[in-house]
């Protein structure tokens, strides 16, 4: 156990004490692929597109900016970067279960880093919007009495946040790790009568959990990055649209 951290990732090394973990491996390792990425779409930008990379290029950025102008409004297109960065780094880390790697979203201190993240410019805008005395005065309302709830649920914010794309990532793990084990038990079972070699071949381990790879790992990932990046656009609209009020 000396080489596993609290949050279960493999201890690789210590650097001046600090241990360093596959979440911080496997964390870098999805940056520079985005990074990568980045650079190879962009690459030769003409003012009209004549090559497929330009044209994909393009199409995301369509895509995440009509996402930003639809849930945040008009004004808040500077955060598209923002929200492509989020759903980039949330998918493709998640994604890595895909080639039997460690995702970093299996990780609770990746996830409420990026919700803390989030809390943070949820409270600038709010106080941007009310000013700092308007924003304390805010958790004394309808009445004082309310104070200590409404200080639970300013916390429950970065909290909720995290422990929803932890734990749908987790246990989608945790439940093809059982299915994989459960049909290996089964398939002794049912087809350990088969003559030598045959019967000690788990037949049933063979199709079924890559059909169940294809929620967990990819439909799940996917879904969760766009429920982060949703909550993220919503909560910090819902903050600064109160300057409007």
């Amino acid at each position: 156990m000396d080489n596993i951290s609290i949050s279960g990732a493999k201890i690789y090394f210590y650097l001046f004490g600090v241990p360093i973990t596959e979440t911080q491996i496997n964390s870098l390792i999805v940056t520079a692929l985005l990074f990568g990425l980045c650079l190879f779409l962009t690459h030769g930008l003409k003012v009209r597109p004549t090559s497929k990379r330009q044209l994909v290029a393009e199409w995301i950025v369509e895509k995440v900016t009509n996402l930003v102008r639809d849930n945040m409004g008009e004004r808040f297109l500077g955060f598209v970067p923002f929200v492509a960065a989020i759903l980039g780094l949330s998918a493709c880390s998640s994604l890595l279960a895909l080639v039997a790697m460690y995702p970093p979203t299996a990780d609770l201190n990746t996830v409420l880093g990026w919700a803390l993240l989030v809390f943070v410019m949820i409270t600038y805008y709010k106080i941007r919007a009310n000013g700092p005395l308007g924003y304390l005065k805010g958790f004394t309302e309808p009445i004082f009495v309310f104070t200590p709830f409404n200080i639970l649920g300013e916390i429950a914010t970065p909290v909720s946040m995290a422990f929803r794309h932890f734990g749908n990532i987790v246990s989608g793990t945790v439940i093809s790790a059982l299915v994989y084990a459960a049909l290996a038990s089964l398939s002794t079972v049912l087809l350990g009568w088969l003559p030598g070699v045959l019967g000690k071949i788990p037949f049933l381990q063979i199709g079924i959990p890559a059909v169940l790879s294809i929620y967990f790992d990819l439909f799940s990932s996917c879904m969760q990055a766009f429920i982060f990046a949703m909550l993220t656009m919503l909560y910090i609209a819902g903050a600064a649209n109160t300057e409007e009020n």
